[in-house]
């Protein structure tokens, strides 16, 4: 809201007023209207009100002692003597031509025995100081229901009283003597610890009750109490704290953001004579900062980048870290190898020192500081003239003023600050007087320059500004400063050096020119450096190094971290690295700490320069599986990533060619030990082999295969388990052969895997009378019928895959039945043997057909043999020897005599049933 709120005084008499519409009369318009707040504007009338200011009279019951505006929204909290009242800001639609301002008293916070000095409002937070006391509270909307609304009318807030159940703030803050005065103990309370002030607080809602009302409660944040003899400069009765403050911080501001200035962070300041104090009271309720001034101070004013401070003779300027502060509200991970930012611990600077004479108050508007001086030495309102009954909170804060309209020697100060751009500037040239002496400082001095920008880039009012591709570039420029200073000295935080880069946008080769000198003598490199240079090599960056930089980074590893040249010689920034230097730095490397990762990187190298000898000579250093897990150490080695997509190496490709199965077996230690995901795996092969995203190639199958052995996963082993079946159907019903020869056999699988089973002998006999087509595809028909007999794979999920060979000669028969086996339909498993291969009926039952399926014997086996036998007569005896062989035999075991009778055929001859009869009687006999 453009508004203007004052108190004033005429006649002994104390009022609060609004100024709406002022600028009017900057404008040359001299008309004023008064009216009440809440007064209820004729239409007619209020017309008027576009060329004319208004004042707004909004009286109180008690004489107002300090006011306070929220910068969020406008509000207004009004400190009297015992409460506070707040007036929230209404914008009344008199037309569609006319928008008007005015204030609605909506709360009334109720503070027994409490005088407050200053008050400071923002976002429902308010801070209020007494002389000593500091009380920072937040009003919380409370969630109501509908026939609660009256009861927000009125609001308690509950506090922990003492053990004697007396009152401190009534019986300690008011002991005073004649001779001396009595002081309370220093104390700061945080969070819900601030409860226990013992400040109690009324909630008194003014608004009229609707559905829209909000009802609030109290939360107490923070409570500090100081003494006069905290000062360092020795007991001082002048010790009153000032310039009390709430500061918000919004969040950086973004194109989809351009019209919402959405709150992220909200700062507390207040100061005692020689010492001011920055909290954060946002999510977390912390000291910041803690300043020293260097004499005693009148007053301050805070803002994002600066904390101004006016004493009797100067205006000096502090470094804040409100900036530190709110880029971990807005980003919690900013403190990562990615990003990084200055610590909100770091010491404050004072930046510069400004003499006037006689100071009096400081204000503070976009890039100006508004300062009112007096000339002379007398402190003429006597604003801080010392009192006896400063710690009584009942005292009298009003203090008679002496009429200063006559008095000559008033000055008022309009001064610019120095750019964002200029200052950071000034700061980093500072800086570089600590360059070669290689202290903190400068790491401290570029730090402050970094938030200064940081700070002036969160300003939500910058978007699409020039100004703000300005301040872009100089943070940039600041990480690029920040990040020189940890990789050339010697600091517990060389790590940052690592973030600060990334942010810079600078790229590797870029940071190689600005800290390796020309030329081959030897440097000296530090940690931070090298700490920066391993991150980036062994991360998958699009970056490639020149020939020569590669070559400096290896003489770099070699004298500052030799175990690590193995590593970096992996990196695909390392791609134009010159074969035989690497191979000459390896060979020194490894007479003192030699290794598998390194034996492979020379074998890599050896490659690159087409030895083939030395690379034989160096891969048959280590038996196979040991040279297996060696790619576990470096899995570049075998594939590294270019754009988000898998990519294998020149490695990879020459052991596809001539040791496939050690691909196969460094791939899958590779996945087994987290280094690859499974479809990356598959991209791997698929690129390998040329292969497109629909085509498998052999080497994949492979790999899925190897992998099923080890994989304990049950989520992945079902996976790899449909993978493999449905690459085994693919290639059956299309009659593809592999492009390579299958690294493993169904006997090796059944041998090795236990997801592979003994191919049953039913399916057996049901192929030794197949086709000569199926012989084509014999290994994938054996290891899909070796699958399906094993119980790992989920027959209800292979179904769908399996669909293409239901219909498929003798392997479709086979498939059928092994399915409906799995899922407990023998009957319909027989009646499909019966029709196509009755020879293989027996032999099923006698492997299927048993515990609690047995009983599939006689009351489905056996009256289809019968029916059967019925139709075709002689002609064929496989199921007359069927009948008699096996299925009569069993039958006999295991009926009574009469359930066996009643199953044999009316129609039947008695003589081939006879013996079987006697059988089962015999065996009754028995038992």
């Amino acid at each position: 809201g453009d508004y203007l709120v004052t108190i004033e005084e005429k006649s002994k008499a104390t009022f609060l007023r609004a100024y709406m519409n002022w600028r009017c009369m900057s404008a040359g318009s001299s008309r004023v209207c008064v009216r009440m707040v809440g007064h209820k504007m004729e239409e007619s009338y209020s017309e008027t009100l576009k060329e004319q200011m208004s004042i707004v009279e909004m009286p109180l019951s008690d004489p107002p002692l300090c006011i306070s505006c929220c910068p969020v929204n406008g509000d207004l909290l009004v400190g009297c003597k015992n409460k506070l009242v707040m007036f929230c800001l209404k914008y009344l639609v008199i037309n569609q031509n006319l928008t008007v301002l005015d204030f609605e008293r909506s709360l009334i916070l109720h503070i027994d025995n409490f005088i407050p000095a200053e008050v400071a409002f923002c976002a429902r937070h308010i801070a209020i100081t007494t002389e000593l006391d500091v009380l920072i509270l937040k009003l919380e909307l409370v969630q109501q229901s509908a026939d609660r609304t009256e009861q927000c009318a009125r609001t308690v807030s509950t506090l922990e009283k003492p053990a004697d159940g007396g009152n401190p703030s009534t019986h300690t803050l008011q002991l005073e003597l004649d001779e001396f005065i009595i002081c309370q103990k220093p104390v700061e309370l945080l969070g819900e610890e601030s409860k226990l002030c013992e400040i109690p607080i009324t909630l008194e809602s003014t608004e009229l009750p609707t559905e829209d009302t909000q009802c609030f409660q109290v939360r107490y944040l923070l409570f500090r109490r100081f003494t006069p003899d905290q000062s360092p400069f020795g007991f001082c009765e002048d010790t009153k704290l000032h310039s009390v403050q709430l500061l918000p911080v919004y969040q950086t501001a973004h194109e989809e953001t351009e019209n919402k200035r959405e709150l992220l962070s909200l700062f507390c300041f207040f100061s005692l004579p020689h010492v001011g104090y920055l909290y954060s009271v946002g999510k977390l309720v912390e000291l910041i900062s803690t300043y020293q001034y260097s004499e005693k101070s009148e007053q301050a004013v805070l803002t994002p980048q600066f904390l101004h401070v006016i004493t009797s003779g100067n205006l000096q300027c502090f470094t804040v870290r409100c900036s530190a502060a709110a880029a971990r509200d807005e980003d919690p991970y900013i403190d990562t190898t990615v990003k990084a930012c200055p610590p909100v611990a770091l010491d404050v600077c004072t930046l510069r020192m400004q003499l006037f004479i006689g100071p009096r108050a400081i204000c503070h508007f976009k890039n100006h500081i508004i300062l009112l001086t007096k000339a002379d030495t007398e402190d003429i309102t006597e604003r801080r003239k010392p009192t006896r009954r400063m710690l009584s909170r009942k005292a009298d804060s009003i203090k008679s003023r002496t009429n200063s309209e006559s008095e000559p020697g008033w000055n008022l100060y309009i001064i610019n600050t120095v750019s964002t751009i200029q200052l950071y500037r000034e700061m980093v040239d500072y800086s570089r007087t600590y360059e070669n002496v290689k202290t903190e400082s400068c790491i401290h001095l570029l730090s402050e320059a970094h938030l200064l920008v940081r700070a002036a880039i969160m300003d939500p009012s910058l978007l699409k500004s020039d100004e703000k591709e300005e301040l872009l570039r100089a943070f940039r420029e600041s990480c690029a400063f920040l990040g020189d200073c940890y990789s050339r000295f010697d600091t517990k935080d060389y790590h940052l050096a690592l973030p600060y880069y990334r942010m810079s946008g600078l790229s590797m080769t870029e940071v190689l020119k600005r800290l390796v000198s020309e030329g081959d003598e030897i440097q000296t490199y530090e940690r931070g450096f090298v700490f920066y240079l391993t991150h980036s090599l062994n991360e998958d960056l699009n970056e490639e190094l020149s020939k020569e930089s590669a070559n400096k980074v290896l003489q770099i590893f070699y004298l500052a971290d030799p175990v690590q040249l193995p590593h970096i010689l992996c990196s695909p920034c390392m791609r134009n690295v010159c074969p035989l230097t690497a191979v000459n730095y390896l060979q020194k490397v490894e007479k003192m700490m030699p290794s598998v990762v390194l034996t492979l990187t020379k074998a890599f190298m050896a490659l690159k320069m087409g030895d083939l000898t030395m690379y034989e000579h160096e891969m048959d250093s280590y038996k196979e599986t040991i040279l297996a897990c060696g790619f576990i150490g470096q899995p570049k080695l075998l594939r590294h990533r270019k754009e988000g997509l898998v990519n294998p190496t020149e490695f990879a490709v020459h052991l596809k060619e001539m040791q496939p199965g050690l691909l196969v077996a460094a791939t899958v230690a590779l996945h087994e030990n987290s280094k690859i995901e499974l479809e990356e795996a598959d991209t791997f092969f698929k690129m390998l082999c040329s292969n497109s995203e629909n085509t498998t190639p052999q080497l994949l199958v492979d790999f899925w295969e190897a992998l099923l052995v080890v994989c304990s996963q049950e989520e992945i082993v079902q996976e790899l388990l449909l993978r493999v079946t449905s690459q085994y159907v693919w290639r059956i019903s299309k009659k593809q052969l592999p492009e390579t020869k299958p690294l493993k056999t169904t006997e090796d699988l059944i041998n090795s895997c236990n997801h592979f089973g003994l191919i049953f002998p039913w399916v057996t006999s049901i192929m030794s009378v197949g086709s000569p087509s199926d012989k084509d595809c014999h290994e994938d028909i054996s290891k899909l019928q070796s699958l399906l007999c094993s119980q790992s794979i989920k027959i209800a999920s292979a179904l769908p895959v399996l669909e293409p060979l239901t219909e498929a000669g003798n392997v479709g028969l086979t498939i059928r039945v092994l399915c409906n086996t799995r899922l407990g339909k023998y009957e319909e498993a027989i009646d499909q043997l019966l029709k196509r291969c009755p020879d293989a009926a027996i032999l099923y039952a006698q492997h299927e057909l048993k515990d609690d399926s047995q009983a599939v014997w006689w009351n489905k086996l056996l009256p289809e043999l019968c029916k059967r036998t019925r139709l075709t007569g002689n002609d064929c005896p496989v199921l007359i020897s069927s009948l008699r062989a096996e299925t009569l035999s069993v039958v006999a075991m295991e009926l009574e005599l009469r359930d066996f009778l009643n199953l044999l055929p009316e129609d039947g001859t008695a003589a081939f049933f006879l013996p079987h009869l006697l059988h089962c009687s015999q065996r009754k006999l028995l038992t």
